[in-house]
């Protein structure tokens, strides 16, 4: 993982609450422990994040009343050593030349089954297998989805603040000049704007013009924007560790009626998605409300993939609000709501903002118009 690291706003105390609340989730779960590789995992359990992707192993091991142990290469242990959650835990370095899964089978019993971050190199999860074959594994997002899914108060402000920046770069792009540039130029000119906002990580700048805005993961490209264009805008990253994410769909001048009254459905199916939001309901329960108000209207073919994602030290992550889903909303729980109509060869539209669950229904974190913005 790159980027910054939230490691400033925790403290080792945090991290070793977190640390001993996946172990006994693990146990719950019928697990033996926990493997974590580097990556968001590691980040959330340990503050640590190394500098640099690497093929030589790093493996956070959570047991059960045992004390958690990071093992490190020996090159890399000194700036483990510096991690926000290092306190809270033990490091075990190792050296080139020697056998780290050795080291790391030390740690655990000799069979049982264990939960792994998805993000470990196969290569590595294969030696475990061979030096541990009565081992078995399985990652740790079918084992623990829900393992970083309900954030507590300083993570909610921190997420909370990703937010406000990101709606704060749309209060600046809405300004600019869209009709005769490319969509690669206003790109970047939001990924500079997240920047200026205080993002450290820009993940995406979806600038999706015209027929563009059909695809809803349209990579930027060098057509120029015209006048008469609807334009999807999705862009986030991390500011302080959290992710960001918004969209917002604006029109180049005056639109025709049919792109308003697109527009003005799926702003509708984005609020009843969000007035959905509420504890003891279930994920699909957003999805089906937004999913409703789209297919009522005759436009259900063209809403082509799921209403929201979970969001916190990646933008991406559990839980999904997406039929079958069936995991019920807990307070402190962050996921996008963001329905969209996409019209092959013709335009598109998609409204989101990320909603954390409250004690009594839900809170946007994205405060920006969802009215239609027309732009020059």
């Amino acid at each position: 993982m790159t980027g910054s690291s939230p490691a400033a706003s925790f403290t080792a105390d945090d991290y070793r609450a977190r640390m001993e609340r996946a172990a006994r989730a693990a146990a719950d779960a019928g697990l033996a422990g926990l493997l974590v590789a580097p990556g968001p995992d590691l980040v959330w359990l340990t503050g640590y994040a190394p500098t640099a992707d690497t093929e030589r192993l790093t493996l956070l091991v959570l047991a059960p009343d045992r004390d958690p142990v990071l093992v490190v290469p020996t090159l890399e242990a000194p700036d483990a050593a510096k991690a926000a959650g290092a306190p809270a835990l033990t490091l075990r370095d190792w050296t080139d030349g020697k056998d780290p899964y050795a080291a790391t089978a030390a740690l655990l019993d000799g069979s049982g089954r264990f939960g792994i971050s998805d993000n470990a190199w196969a290569m590595h999860l294969l030696a475990l297998q061979r030096t541990l074959p009565d081992t078995s594994y399985a990652s740790l997002t079918e084992a623990l989805p829900m393992l970083r899914a309900v954030k507590d108060a300083a993570e909610l402000e921190l997420l909370a603040a990703a937010g406000a920046a990101a709606d704060a770069a749309f209060e600046e792009i809405r300004r600019v000049r869209f009709g005769g540039r490319r969509e690669s130029e206003v790109a970047a000119d939001l990924a500079d704007l997240l920047r200026r906002f205080g993002h450290s990580q820009v993940d995406f700048t979806i600038v999706a013009s015209g027929p563009n805005g059909a695809n809803p993961h349209h990579e930027v490209g060098d057509r120029v924007i015209e006048d008469g264009d609807m334009i999807v805008l999705d862009f986030g990253g991390l500011k302080d560790g959290y992710g960001s994410d918004t969209s917002r769909t604006v029109h180049v001048g005056a639109p025709t009626d049919e792109e308003r009254r697109v527009h003005d459905l799926v702003r509708e199916a984005q609020e009843a998605g969000f007035c959905a939001v509420r504890p003891g309901a279930a994920c699909q329960d957003v999805d089906r409300a937004a999913r409703a108000v789209i297919a009522g209207a005759g436009y259900g073919e063209y809403f082509i993939h799921r209403t929201g994602h979970g969001i916190g030290v990646t933008t991406h992550e559990p839980p999904y609000m997406i039929e079958g889903e069936e995991q019920p909303l807990v307070p402190g729980m962050c996921f996008s709501v963001e329905p969209g109509v996409y019209l092959p060869g013709r335009f598109g539209v998609r409204i989101e903002d990320i909603v954390t669950v409250t004690e009594d229904g839900g809170r946007r974190l994205n405060d920006t118009t969802r009215e239609m913005v027309l732009v020059e």
